[in-house]
Parts: C-alpha cells; sequence; structure tokens
C-alpha cells in the first residue's frame, strides 16, 4: 500500500520531489531539536492543483499528513511523529508572489513564500508589510498563518490574522477554497478565512494568501530606555501611547538577566545600560513609525523621553540616529533567544496576560518559582505593548540543563500556567498549541470551548487527516 501511495504521489509532483531516502533531518527535526519524527515521505507540491490531488491521494490511502512551512514553529507542529506512517507536505516550492494590488493595498502571495521575501517585495514596490519577527528569514507566510504569529509589530497592525484579507485552501477532502479577492467587507455567512488562521494546518491546508499592505512610513524612530521596575515600564508604555498613539509599532521588555546573556554569549554587540557599572533591572525598545518628517517625528519621540524622565518611569535613553543603530538596537533584542540557546536548555513559556497585570503577574511568579526550585534562573522579555511575555526558566547556574529539563518542566510549566489562570490570562500567545501544549489546552480551555472546536474539527476533517495530535489532540476525548 505505502508503495502504491508513493508511486502515485511521484506521479502528481514529479520524481524528484517526492523523499523517501537519504537524510531527512531538515524535515523531521523540529526548530528546538526537542522532538525527531520519521515521515514515510516528504512531498513538495509545486501548485495548489497538486496539493489538492496530493491530499486526495493520502486520503484515499488513509494516510495523514503534516503540513510544513519553513518548519520555525516552537510548539512542535510541523514534524511528522515517530510511526513513519505520515506524509510531511512541504510548501517551500510554493513561493510566488502572485501580484500586487497598490490601488487596494493588499498583495497575494503563495504560503512558501519566505517572510521576509514578502517584506522585500512589499518595500520594492514602495509598501510595507509590517509582520516581523526573528525567524523572519526563514519562517513561511503559509506557517505564519497556520499559527496566527505575533512579533514585535503587533501593538500597531495586529497579529497575522489581523493583516490576512482572505485565504486560498485545500480542504481535508482535497476541494479548493478560494477566498484571496481581498475583500475588506464580506458579510456572507460565517468568517471561514479566521476560522483556518490559527488552526495549525488542522482544518485545511493554506495554500496562498492575501495580506494587507500600509505606506512605508516617513519616519521611524527607535530608543532603548532603562527604567527601574516594570510599573515604571507599563507607565512608560500608557506616556508612550498617549504621545505618539498610531505611531507607536513598536514596545518591548528586557529584563536585566535576559541582557546579560546576550552580553555573554554576544560580547561583538553592545547592550545600552548593562554591564558592570550598571544595575538596570529593566530595559525597553521603543519604535515609532510616522507620516510626518523625521524631525517633527524625532521631536515628539524625545520630548517623550524627556516626560518619562520627569515623572521617573525612564531613568536613561539613547535614540538611534540612523536605520544601521536601529536595527543594531533590535538586533540586541532578537538575539536574547539564541543567548539563551547557547547557555542551554530552557523552558520557555509564551503566555498573555493584561498588560496592567503583568508587575503583578511577575513579581508574584518570580518568587514562587524561586521559593520552589533553588537558584533557578528567570529569563523575561517580550511584546510587553500587547500583554505577550517570553517568561522562559533557565537551570541553576552550573546546573545539567538537560536534566533540568527532563525533571522539572512538567512542575515548572504546571506552576507558571497555573499563575497565568489565575490572572487571566493565556498559555499561548502567538506560538500555538501544536502538540507540546496539547494537555495543557485540555486543561485550561473551557470545556463549552474544546467540544465547539471538535465539533468544528469532526465537520472539516471527520477522518482526521490533517496534522493529527495537534491542537486537540485526539478529538474524540
Amino acid at each position: 500500500m505505502n508503495e502504491q501511495l508513493i508511486a502515485r504521489l511521484r506521479g502528481i509532483v514529479g520524481n524528484t520531489q517526492v523523499l523517501d531516502q537519504g537524510d531527512l533531518t531538515a524535515y523531521e527535526l523540529d526548530w528546538r531539536k526537542r522532538s525527531r519524527g520519521k515521515a514515510l515521505a516528504v512531498v513538495r507540491p509545486g501548485s495548489t492543483a497538486e496539493v489538492a490531488e496530493v491530499v486526495k491521494a493520502c486520503a484515499a490511502a488513509g494516510v495523514s499528513i503534516v503540513p510544513q512551512g519553513g518548519n520555525t514553529g516552537l510548539a512542535v507542529g510541523s514534524v511528522p511523529d515517530e510511526s513513519g506512517t505520515q506524509v510531511v507536505l512541504s510548501l517551500s516550492r510554493m513561493n510566488a508572489v502572485r501580484g500586487i494590488d497598490p490601488a487596494n493595498l493588499t498583495m497575494t502571495v503563495e504560503a512558501g513564500c519566505v517572510l521576509q521575501t514578502l517584506q522585500d517585495a512589499a518595500e520594492q514596490a514602495g509598501f510595507l508589510f509590517p509582520l516581523s519577527l526573528a525567524a523572519e528569514g526563514s519562517c513561511t507566510i503559509g506557517g505564519n498563518l497556520a499559527t496566527n504569529a505575533g512579533g514585535t509589530q503587533v501593538l500597531r497592525y495586529g497579529n497575522a490574522r489581523e493583516l490576512c484579507l482572505g485565504v486560498e485552501v485545500v480542504t481535508a477532502q482535497g476541494e479548493v477554497w478560494e477566498g484571496t479577492s481581498g475583500l475588506r467587507k464580506d458579510n456572507t455567512g460565517y468568517d471561514l478565512r479566521d476560522l483556518l488562521v490559527g488552526s495549525e494546518g488542522t482544518l485545511g491546508i493554506i495554500t496562498a494568501a492575501t495580506m494587507k499592505l500600509y505606506p512605508l512610513p516617513a519616519a521611524q524612530l527607535t530608543a532603548w530606555a532603562a527604567v527601574p521596575s516594570l510599573e515604571h515600564a507599563v507607565q512608560l508604555l500608557g506616556l508612550a501611547h498617549k504621545q505618539l498613539g498610531a505611531g507607536l509599532t513598536g514596545f518591548e521588555v528586557m529584563g536585566r538577566f535576559a541582557l546579560s546573556l546576550v552580553t555573554k554569549h554576544f560580547p561583538q554587540q553592545r547592550v545600552p545600560f548593562v554591564d558592570a557599572d550598571n544595575d538596570t533591572p529593566w530595559c525597553v525598545l521603543l519604535e515609532n513609525s510616522d507620516s510626518e518628517s523625521e524631525e517633527h517625528a524625532r521631536a515628539r519621540f524625545e520630548a517623550l523621553l524627556e516626560q518619562a524622565f520627569e515623572l521617573g518611569c525612564a531613568t536613561d535613553a539613547v535614540v538611534a540616529e540612523n536605520i544601521a543603530q536601529a536595527r543594531a538596537l533590535w538586533h540586541v533584542r532578537e538575539s536574547i533567544p539564541m543567548a539563551q540557546a547557547e547557555e542551554g536548555l530552557n523552558i520557555k513559556h509564551d503566555i498573555s496576560v493584561a498588560v496592567s497585570r503583568i508587575p503583578e503577574f511577575v513579581s508574584e511568579t518570580d518568587a514562587l518559582l524561586r521559593k520552589e526550585i533553588a537558584g533557578v534562573r528567570l529569563v523575561n522579555f517580550g511584546h510587553l505593548g500587547d500583554g505577550n511575555l517570553h517568561y522562559n526558566v533557565q537551570a541553576p547556574e552550573g546546573g545539567d540543563a538537560r536534566r533540568f529539563l527532563e525533571e522539572q518542566e512538567e512542575r515548572v510549566n504546571t506552576l507558571v500556567y497555573d499563575q497565568v489562570e489565575r490572572f487571566g490570562g493565556s498559555f499561548s500567545a502567538e506560538h500555538g498549541i501544536g502538540s507540546l501544549k496539547v494537555h495543557k489546552l485540555q486543561k485550561h480551555k473551557s470545556p463549552v470551548a474544546l467540544g465547539m472546536m471538535r465539533a468544528i474539527k469532526q465537520a472539516l476533517d471527520p477522518k482526521g487527516t490533517l496534522n493529527p495530535g495537534r491542537v486537540l489532540g485526539d478529538i474524540a476525548s
């Protein structure tokens, strides 16, 4: 049966686009190197029609499909299990920009288009596509939509869902829904686009999308500020909202220990206000994008910082003088996950809490973890502007990081997620559920919501062909 299916798949996409021999690590190992599966085959279709035929062939053979974009996800949602019975459907060949509509401010792209390629194409056409995250050089827009990716500019532009006007999708039955019209108003029944965005490939396979574009800003300013506490960071955020309005496009917070890992593992980078002579506990990275002249925008930006100094919610600040300096500041922020990886295996969290409650959440949860686990180190950073923290936990200094992960991960997760629930937050803000957090979804999502989700999955994918075991796990549970 497997031989017949593989022969059929080769007939659909071509012999060289079906991989079932050799080193398939790039498709079978998740980005964090925590899970390694085994695929029956990796299939790389070149068109939506081929995707549809592949899905039909797999459905007829009773073989499940794992859709995969850039394989940069953090929740083990795009690699096969260890059974050797699943087909990985890689969309990497479907990477074309189908078109840009300047008057409609939209771009239609195929799912395998790398995010940075999309950004560059938009800029070359004189527009901004604002979705931005650390993996933008390798993640794809299909994966971004499948997980409803966030990133650093959600504060102004929203998650991937808010940036998407329509999708083209192959269903579990191999039918194609063409929904890329780019309409901003379409009130004709249930919003299938919003249902499929964020579904992690469990309800349909996104093959193309129409995304919003924005005018390029006339001025873009970046500042790095030292703040004495998270309470002061929240106060500074309020000032920035008031003074900059919609021009405030980024507001990131970084704890001292998180930044110290960057200085330790990437000493070539200059990290402001984090050195032996400075005990700044928190730093904030602000970005202001403005349609006005740079001179006017800079004056407003500097006035904001002066007010912050007067109120005591910032103690020092540097403003980038040019694009190179701004990129260097952002590079420091984006280097935190890499520095943490260099420090050793760690327990990652992607949580969201109302901005107003973040200082209290961090204070209480820090104290709880330090009480329960002696010597634990907390790597806290993230998108304070939209309430999303990467509240990560590192093993005690000098300890065995792998052993710490094996022995403490479930305990740490329980402590953190119970706190998140107590504060009315979410344990998954932008990374998705994948297979890593299925049991946490069962615990923290309401039974009513879970029942509705299972009904949707059962209706759209009754045979469980698409990305089984992800998000809901066993839909019969």
